[in-house]
């Protein structure tokens, strides 16, 4: 393909608009390996995640690459009780019942197991435990958002361009993420509530029941804007709590005493 025609006005627009919706898609996918990742040692979260994110866009280039094979994955297998299951079914039932399944036991583990997956916990998760989660995390959503892709634009070398973009922004943007989550908990069960729904709306799509993706991200950004708020109030009434302890300390210096709660 000629650069000319890749840089032509409609290919930039098709890049501009591929590009912000893989980014809007791999939110999701960055949450989960951060989430997958805090359960090894300090010293190995941060190549986890930048791992996980490079096979996450390996593969989605390799399934670029092979879009004769993507096509295929639509075409019906089997018929189960009348309703007709392809590959690309099968894979979004999986996927959806693992999203299901080790979002509960991540929601479990946190509210009723130790908790700290920094120590304990981290010593129960392998590095490489770890990382064949995400790369079964990374096939469900590469699919996902590959098959997108080849709904929206026609040129390879635009989706490959726009796959490869989004990560990097993902991998900058990872790091913050990840210790934005960690640093509040109730951020990270609100992700992982995001990862039912996710996982949900994945086995209803294998059967064909399809949910407008517009519905679930509506109702995760309505979530993190309440939670937002949550968060905004509780620091200022931590902030105002510590008010009094200070002007406390404050008058101390002043009159050459300290108080008791100094």
């Amino acid at each position: 393909m000629r650069l000319d025609v890749l840089f032509s006005p409609e290919n930039l627009i098709a890049l501009l608009t591929l590009t912000l919706l893989e980014i809007v898609l791999g939110i999701d996918n960055v949450i989960f390996i951060s989430i997958l990742a805090d359960k090894l040692p300090e010293n190995q979260r941060a190549r986890a995640r930048r791992l996980g994110l490079g096979l996450a866009m390996f593969m989605r280039i390799l399934l670029l690459l092979s879009l004769a094979w993507i096509i295929r994955l639509t075409e019906p297998l089997f018929t189960v009780l009348g309703q007709e299951i392809s590959g690309r079914d099968l894979i979004l039932i999986g996927g959806g019942l693992f999203l299901l399944a080790k979002s509960t036991f991540e929601i479990h583990d946190n509210l009723e197991g130790e908790g700290d997956h920094g120590t304990a916990g981290g010593a129960r998760a392998t590095f490489a435990g770890v990382l064949v989660q995400i790369l079964l995390l990374d096939l469900v959503f590469s699919l996902d958002s590959v098959i997108t892709a080849v709904g929206m634009v026609d040129e390879l070398a635009v989706m490959i361009a726009a796959v490869v973009i989004a990560v990097l922004v993902m991998l900058v943007a990872a790091e913050g993420i990840s210790g934005f989550v960690s640093r509040h908990p109730t951020l990270k069960m609100l992700a992982l509530s995001f990862l039912l729904l996710i996982g949900l709306a994945l086995l209803l799509e294998g059967f064909d029941q399809h949910v407008p993706k517009g519905y679930i991200y509506f109702a995760m950004g309505f979530a993190v804007f309440v939670e937002f708020l949550n968060l905004r109030v509780r620091r200022r009434r931590d902030r105002a709590s510590a008010q009094p302890v200070e002007l406390r300390r404050r008058y101390g210096r002043e009159s050459g005493k300290e108080t008791p709660n100094s």
